[in-house]
């Protein structure tokens, strides 16, 4: 069956794809920004979240608030320390064709209320293929340096970035007294060979390409590693900065390479789209001499004052976008098709390809989404295929070489009972088929345990995928509340975990130690690790500033049954809806999960958040926006509102603390006017946030 379109696409089909493309885009960010490991190219991981975004463009009622559109990077890894990022390292949007880049010169126009005849200035620069970093620089010497982690928390990688050369461990001239530089670590594709060469001969892992050579450099626990590694670094942009020198991005950069730090020469500031794409085909056609891998380039608006108007849309600025090169592509043989069982039981396919050279790297496999993405391109088994990546390890089929094809194979026949535990698998939606076996299907509980204990939920260090499925096999952990009774059941066990091969007492004191370090995980963490669906990292960020402690939570999402006011109260949460709504609802309906919840409790404590902006006077406060806005667009309010630590929800309840009503204001008004809410203007707003 072909991919439908998204207005093809009923309501019900189009929220479980975007819970399928939401789970499986979280999972390639988890590979790519923390284990430096991806399984798809660039081609198909931007093509799955182009998908999305053309869903939720069609169907913006059914936005999760777990949404790729909405997410960045992926959580820390622990070994390192963990740092916060004062202003979040966030990604860019990205444009494919000539049009993006119009459409997006058009965006930042309307955005703005620009007059066409108004010229706006724009850099455009090489996007570099690297590891992002940021570099805190207090009068004028490094303090720390930390990679980009889930954007909001990444890694101290302090001691390996002052080993490279490129970073200066004191700046030159008369220094701001906090700097934060933002840019790439990379590594030339000379240096790459020769690292290469000296890995063979030392008998050791090569690298697939320079952008996991230099990731995989700069995470060494000895620095000395790092040190003997050829890596280089380009300044691009900056985080905390109250002193920024010039007022636009050019001038900031060309301050940047005063005080020391290397800088991109190919930057260039254009007019149009015309210039722009001029640069963009200019820079293009040097990658190939450039001696380093780019993958596109880099457009941002060039004042600053108009970058602070158009701030930020979830994962990335308005003000950037990154215009991506072609793919690259080879021909192979598709030699078989596996299915995996996931944690929510949904059955993906992965192709298995005959290992194929495509762009320098070879690949194996590629994940083929689910059976429909099979039936479009009508794969089948035996098949010459034409693969593409751009980039990273594992390809996207393209298409079928047709003429190849021979008689003998067949049409592929996706499979109608669970691999795992052979309980039937059925179509959900029309769009994702999955095991209906719940809890008795040994790789929907594995996976599960697996969730719960991953670096973006309670990550527990030391507890890997490999631990998980070894203790669940063995009958040690079969829920999540079994973690955290390990040690006290070993107590009293004859079989002790420390008698066990590859164990010692010193190993199993580690693992006890990470678990109980967890026992008071963030609470955001905690309910994202109760596995619900349609509930991300984000979604549950919401519910955890919104209902404060877990108890508060299930309590409320027991009683939010349909048409309640704790029903009604969730679902105009900013960024839920009710899709999100009835899955979080259904999850608290089930007995068995409102006891795991309950045992969980028994033996951990979940922090509550810490409040963001407590000094503005709106913190804490849950804000509506309503009518004809005149002094800002409804987007810009609702990021200033966030921005201070204001809860922003779409609905009007008791519960409310502000409407901000302009012009035409209608039945939120009236809703106001019934709870007693306070209403006030734009201008009155902007006295009170002091804008």
């Amino acid at each position: 069956m072909a991919e439908k379109k998204p207005d093809q696409l009923s309501l019900a089909e189009a929220a479980a794809e975007l819970k399928r493309l939401a789970d499986e885009i979280a999972e390639h960010d988890e590979r790519y920004h923390a284990q430096d490991a991806p399984i798809v190219s660039d081609a198909e991981y931007d093509h799955l979240r182009l998908r999305n975004a053309a869903i939720e463009e069609r169907f913006p009622e059914l936005v999760l608030a777990s949404s790729p559109s909405k997410r960045v990077g992926a959580a820390a890894q622990e070994k390192f320390g963990k740092v916060r990022h004062r202003v979040p390292m966030l990604s860019l949007a990205n444009a494919f064709a000539e049009e993006d880049v119009t459409d997006f010169l058009s965006r930042v126009r309307r955005f703005l209320n620009l007059p066409e005849t108004t010229e706006i200035e724009v850099t455009a620069e090489p996007k570099i293929d690297g590891l992002s970093i940021s570099l805190r620089y207090e009068r004028g010497k490094l303090a720390q340096a930390a990679t980009r982690g889930d954007g909001a928390e990444g890694e101290n990688v302090t001691a390996n970035a002052l080993t490279i050369a490129d970073i200066p461990a004191k700046l030159a001239g008369a220094a701001p007294n906090v700097l934060e530089i933002r840019g790439e670590i990379y590594m030339s594709h000379k240096d790459f060979a020769t690292l290469n060469e000296k890995q063979l001969q030392a008998g050791d892992k090569t690298f697939a390409n320079p952008r996991n050579a230099a990731a995989g450099s700069l995470r060494q626990l000895d620095s000395s590693i790092t040190a003997s590694r050829p890596l280089r670094f380009f300044a691009y942009a900056w985080g905390e900065a109250p002193e920024l020198p010039g007022e636009t991005q050019f001038d900031a950069v060309m301050a940047f390479r005063k005080l020391g730090l290397p800088v991109n020469s190919l930057m260039k500031i254009c007019r149009s789209p015309a210039e722009l794409l001029a640069q963009y085909r200019d820079i293009e056609e040097r990658r190939a001499d450039l001696g380093y891998d780019i993958d596109g380039v880099v457009y941002k608006v060039n004042r600053l004052d108009w970058q602070e108007r158009l701030g930020f849309v979830s994962r990335s600025p308005r003000w950037a976008i990154a215009h991506k090169f072609a793919a690259e592509q080879a021909t192979t043989v598709l030699e078989g098709i596996d299915v995996q069982v996931g944690r929510t039981g949904a059955l993906t396919p992965v192709a298995r390809l005959r290992p194929v050279t495509v762009g320098g790297v070879v690949v194996s496999n590629a994940t083929l989404h689910n059976e429909d993405e099979i039936a479009r391109k009508d794969l089948r088994i035996g098949d010459t295929v034409i693969v593409q990546r751009a980039g990273d390890v594992i390809p996207q089929i393209t298409s079928v070489v047709l003429d190849k094809r021979q008689a003998s194979f067949k049409p592929y026949v996706f499979p109608d009972h669970c691999p795992a535990c052979g309980s039937a698998a059925t179509r959900e939606d029309d769009v994702v088929r999955r095991c209906s076996g719940g809890l008795i299907c040994p790789a929907q509980r594995v996976e599960r345990l697996k969730h719960f204990a991953s670096r973006n939920a309670f990550d527990i260090e030391g507890m890997g995928d490999k631990i998980i499925e070894e203790f669940y096999h063995d009958g040690l952990i079969q829920s999540p509340q079994d973690i955290f009774t390990l040690a006290e059941r070993d107590d009293r066990s004859l079989k002790k975990l420390k008698d066990r091969e590859g164990w010692g007492e010193a190993s199993v004191k580690k693992l006890f130690d990470a678990i109980d370090q967890r026992r008071g995980v963030a609470l955001d963490r905690f309910i994202f690790a109760l596995g619900i669906r349609h509930v991300g990292e984000t979604t549950a960020r919401v519910l955890a500033r919104a209902y404060a402690s877990a108890a508060v939570l299930r309590d409320q999402m027991i009683a939010a049954v349909p048409e309640s006011e704790a029903f009604n109260e969730l679902n105009a949460l900013d960024g839920i809806g009710a899709v999100v709504a009835h899955s979080i609802t259904e999850f608290f309906a089930e007995p068995h999960n409102v006891e795991v919840v309950n045992e969980l409790l028994r033996h951990v404590t979940p922090a509550a958040l810490a409040a963001v902006q407590s000094s503005s006077v709106v913190a804490g406060k849950t804000v509506v926006f309503t009518g004809a806005l005149e002094m800002m667009t409804r987007e810009e309010a609702k990021s200033m509102a966030e921005r201070l630590g204001a809860k922003v929800a779409g609905s009007v309840s008791k519960k409310t603390d502000l409407l901000v009503a302009g012009p035409g204001a209608g039945s939120k008004l009236k809703e106001a006017e019934k709870h007693g809410v306070e209403v006030i203007d734009e201008a009155e707003w902007f006295r009170r946030v002091g804008g």
